[in-house]
């Protein structure tokens, strides 16, 4: 969680300078920092800076001429340093004095801060878009720690809404939080669309024919594959609601079809560009979003069961092995072999495309780190776990909740961000031979969730809410809203005590140094005409030790 600095807590208005032991590194007489220096050793001395910068041997502001602050440095240094802290240590820092909480609450780093957990945020339709394409003028600073404080709700109370409509199992769940909508599909071969906040059914397609085993959309494309091998597109209408008109007759307009796959479609994704289709044939299809024609081919040995792109490259699971591909070249850049005892069925992807899930016929879900060196791309097992009983047939991601659906009817929740500071140490050490031995252990999930009799087939996650399908036919939502308003009253309650606090804290200050040395004296002059040792106190207590042994005599 980043640290926020309460605004009603009072920052120091003077410029503390760099403490003695972080002065004491400094060229002896020299009136300027070393630059370079600095520079280089910013990585290795980004605790000592820290720990300096929020020392209670700052010196004051009216320290000697010799004493060096490091706001007197230019301000692209000071960017520079600043780039080598986490969210958290930015926040320490933006409490030490008013010129560095004003240099690190605007800079740039926190949006890179934001992009990397969840990526860009997309302005809603009705929101007015403002030149930074943000649908409001609030910092990237806030929009990161607002994000962060709404992943806290996961732990807290929830609420259930089952929505009815399907008549037979669910096989795929998608939800488009940007437009708050919920797709699903299944056996019944209808695409329904559902309102996300109020769980209302907006839409329904006719039946497709067969059975529906993937979706996936954004704002301007949905698209269904189904067990006939074919992907059903529907084109974004201006000024629908719910984007697609999917309960219309035959539009071409609109509406489009893909057919190159001689088999079941098991997994669909979209980005800018391009569809990705995974089906039983064995393959992968890149396909452009505009011409509609298939751009490459990428074979397998066994099934495709799941798939997630990112940038230039695609991730897959095939039988029981994990495949990275570069969408470009169509080549393989790595593969990891026997992933999961049995098929791997389920994959997920972090937004920056450095870590991969798996879920498999075994019950257990991996986490993989996917390593890009130059030519090279490795992947390193981080963690495990397992949490059902049966197959995990369906993963979703969002920083840092890893949700898993499994036929047990369970539902698990994984934090990921403990894994992330075990991966900055050491996960890795060599045997005799000088090969990478894992130290991995088997982690609990963080929270189980059930509701199902058995077999859940999809999960997603977004807007505070957790949706899922299986064999019963119908969607849960598992609504966490309640746990958000809870924890922002509480977050509330705590900012109006630390505000009292700290008032009752400055007045204190200023009380003491109003009376100054007159409490002093008066001091001084109590202490003598009662001393606490010796004196007339002393003979009280024997004249009371005497009296009470005459009364007992």
């Amino acid at each position: 969680m980043a640290f926020e600095c309460q605004k009603s807590a009072g920052i120091y208005t003077d410029s503390r300078v760099i403490g003695k032991n972080y002065c004491e590194k400094q060229t002896a007489g020299s009136s300027s920092f070393n630059l370079e220096a600095e520079s280089e050793g910013i990585e290795s001395d980004k605790s000592e800076i820290i720990t300096s910068l929020t020392s209670k041997h700052l010196l004051s502001k009216n320290a000697p001429v010799g004493g060096r602050s490091i706001t007197d440095l230019p301000p692209a240094i000071i960017s520079e340093i600043l780039n080598c802290l986490d969210p958290k240590e930015l926040g320490i820092v933006s409490c030490v004095s008013t010129v560095l909480h004003s240099i690190a609450s605007e800079h740039h780093v926190w949006k890179e801060f934001y992009s990397e957990r969840w990526g860009l945020p997309v302005p809603a339709q009705s929101a007015p878009v403002v030149p930074n394409g943000l649908s409001d003028e609030r910092s990237w600073k806030d929009l990161f720690v607002e994000r962060e404080f709404r992943s806290k709700t996961f732990m807290g109370r929830y609420t259930m809404e089952v929505l009815h409509g399907h008549t037979e199992a669910v096989r795929t769940v998608f939800v488009l939080a940007s437009a708050k909508l919920i797709f699903t599909s299944g056996y019944d071969s209808i695409v329904r669309i559902w309102e996300l906040e109020e769980g209302l059914s907006i839409a329904s397609s006719r039946s497709l024919g067969c059975t529906i085993r993937a979706l996936a959309a954004d704002t301007k494309l949905l698209v269904a594959g189904g067990t006939d091998g074919f992907i059903h597109c529907w084109k974004a209408v201006e000024g629908l609601s719910y984007l697609f008109d999917v309960k219309g007759p035959l539009n071409h307009n609109i509406e489009f079809r893909l057919w190159e796959h001689e088999g079941p479609i098991t997994s669909l994704a979209l980005d800018l560009t391009r569809i990705y289709s995974g089906s039983w044939d064995m393959t992968v299809r890149v396909w452009d979003r505009f011409s509609h024609r298939c751009l490459n081919i990428l074979r397998h040995g066994d099934w495709v069961w799941g798939l997630v792109p990112h940038d230039t490259t695609v991730a897959s699971t095939s039988g029981s092995d994990v495949y990275v591909w570069d969408t470009n070249s169509g080549e393989l850049a790595t593969v990891i072999h026997e992933a999961h005892v049995g098929y791997a069925y389920a994959l997920a992807r972090s937004h920056t495309g450095d870590f991969l899930f798996t879920g498999g016929e075994d019950g257990a879900i991996h986490m993989f780190d996917i390593t890009n060196r130059h030519v090279d791309t490795s992947a390193q097992l981080v963690g495990s776990w397992i949490p059902h009983s049966g197959p995990v047939y369906s993963l979703a991601f969002e920083f840092p909740w890893l949700v898993s659906a499994s036929s047990d009817g369970k539902l698990s929740l994984i934090d990921v961000r403990p894994l992330l500071r075990t991966k900055k140490r050491t996960l890795w050490k060599r045997d005799s031979r000088g090969q990478h031995v894992q130290s991995i252990s088997v982690e609990p999930p963080q929270r189980m969730l059930h509701g199902f009799g058995s077999n859940l087939f999809g999960v997603d996650i977004g807007m505070d809410r957790i949706v899922c399908g299986g064999e019963e036919g119908v969607v849960r939502i598992w609504n966490f809203t309640q746990a958000l308003e809870a924890e922002r009253r509480a977050r509330a309650l705590r900012g109006i005590r630390l505000e009292n606090r700290m008032r009752r804290r400055r007045l204190q200050i200023e009380m003491n140094t109003k009376s100054g040395g007159a409490r002093s004296d008066q001091c001084s002059f109590a202490a003598k005409k009662t001393p606490m040792n010796g004196g007339d106190r002393v003979s009280v207590w024997h004249n009371k030790r005497g009296v009470s042994g005459k009364l007992k005599a």
